[in-house]
């Protein structure tokens, strides 16, 4: 009898590894979707929601877990959902809020998702869902460079608005800022990389980086120029010698001087240089006075103060005449204290957890330096701007967490080795 079992066992388990493999290339492949199609956010609800459905609906069939010690980050994003949904009942009668707490709680899920997903077989899955990404970064910046000097014929006016280039998505602010993670990405590689990475992550970065130019906004420059000295300054801090350091701060410095004679030669179209000019300053008529971008900063925390359950999503306008243009205020104001302050303590936690992990020696710790330089500059950017709803950040997010979870046998082992 147990010689029987034994052969069947046997037998079995070829089978076994063999459901296992197509399983896990299809999880691959379902995540290369999802990268990929994050570019293509031109409408609400968007292509991205369709295709995550479809990708987190298979991938929740082949089985996959929520580790506890990513409760913290689910219930966070629990608790802000709530306060965007006790909020909205005081205008219920509109329908665009409501699809806006719909379309807040599905993106909840999917850094959710993420993180789950990613905390296992980290490495594979997270390459997968980063070369779909960087994909469609690359499609997305040739799409809005070729419109901008009208190379589609009448299919440019698709990809620009108001002289700007927005590529596949409805607005030039979010092309640039979805630009940031896969260049910064490139950056880190022409900076440690070999010779024939180095060329090849070269040009591509040059594509992003001339598109990001050409979305004109400014917030998007930012982020990338904070996100990219963020990295350089954690590939020198955990460079293995310091030829190698030395190695990074010449191509910095290279790379800085080739970025500047790009960047000129694409100031020296006048269309260009016009309105970089325009752009390329803090006193838009739109930022200052008394009802100004930073002059709503004021009036909108001041009515926060009185307004424990907020006003409701997408009602920021009708008070002031423009949207609050900073996601910590908007939280308070679409989702009252509850959603406000969890999206300060989301950032907050998120921040100093994940600062623990930049210097433990695992497999991805060159990607996960470059995920947290990523969150770090949407961090930022996020009290200038409002990215409640960019997909990507749901996406830097989750990751950010998984690596997190994933990197702690690598950071315990670490301390043990120094005692």
């Amino acid at each position: 009898m147990s010689h029987v079992s034994s052969v069947d066992a046997a037998a079995g388990a070829p089978r076994a590894a063999a459901l296992i493999v197509p399983t896990e290339s299809l999880r691959g492949l379902l995540l290369w979707l999802m990268g990929f199609a994050g570019a293509f956010v031109f409408i609400e609800p968007s292509p991205y929601e369709i295709v995550a459905l479809v990708s987190m609906a298979l991938i929740g069939v082949t089985g996959w877990s929520l580790r506890g010690a990513l409760m913290p980050l689910a219930l966070i994003l629990i608790l802000l959902n709530i306060g965007y949904a006790i909020a909205v009942v005081q205008v219920a009668d509109q329908q665009k809020p409501i699809t806006w707490v719909l379309i807040s709680i599905f993106l909840a899920a999917t850094a959710i998702f993420y993180a789950g997903i990613l905390s296992t077989n980290t490495q594979a899955r997270l390459d997968h869902l980063l070369h779909g990404y960087t994909a469609s970064a690359a499609i997305a910046a040739v799409a809005g460079i070729l419109a901008y000097f009208h190379l589609l014929g009448s299919l440019s006016d698709l990809f620009v608005l108001y002289g700007r280039a927005r590529g596949t998505f409805n607005d030039p602010n979010v092309l640039g800022a979805f630009l940031v993670l896969p260049a910064i990405l490139l950056f880190q590689r022409v900076l440690v990389g070999r010779l024939s990475v180095v060329i090849g992550s070269g040009t591509l970065l040059m594509v992003l980086l001339a598109a990001l130019l050409l979305t004109f906004s400014r917030a998007a420059w930012g982020q990338f120029v904070l996100s990219a000295l963020v990295v350089m300054g954690l590939c020198l801090l955990t460079a293995p010698s310091a030829g190698t350091r030395i190695r990074i701060v010449s191509l910095a410095i290279v790379g800085g001087v080739t970025g500047l004679i790009f960047l000129a030669a694409l100031l020296s179209i006048p269309q260009v240089a016009d309105l970089f000019a325009e752009r390329a300053t803090l006193d838009q008529a739109y930022d200052v006075g008394h009802f100004g971008r930073f002059g709503r900063y004021v009036l909108g925390a001041e009515l926060g103060l009185d307004r424990p359950f907020g006003i409701g999503p997408l009602q920021f306008s009708s008070f002031f005449g423009e949207d609050p243009h900073n996601s910590y205020l908007n939280a308070f104001m679409s989702g009252g204290w509850l959603s406000g302050f969890g999206y300060l303590t989301l950032t907050a936690a998120t921040l100093a957890n994940a600062t623990r992990f930049l210097r433990a020696d695992t497999p991805w710790r060159a990607t996960y330096q470059v995920i947290y330089a990523a969150y770090l500059g949407i961090a930022v950017e996020s009290a200038i701007i409002d990215i409640d709803h960019w997909r990507h950040y749901f996406l830097i997010l989750g990751a950010l967490w998984a690596l997190m979870v994933a990197s702690r046998p690598y950071l315990a082992e670490m301390r043990m080795g120094s005692l």
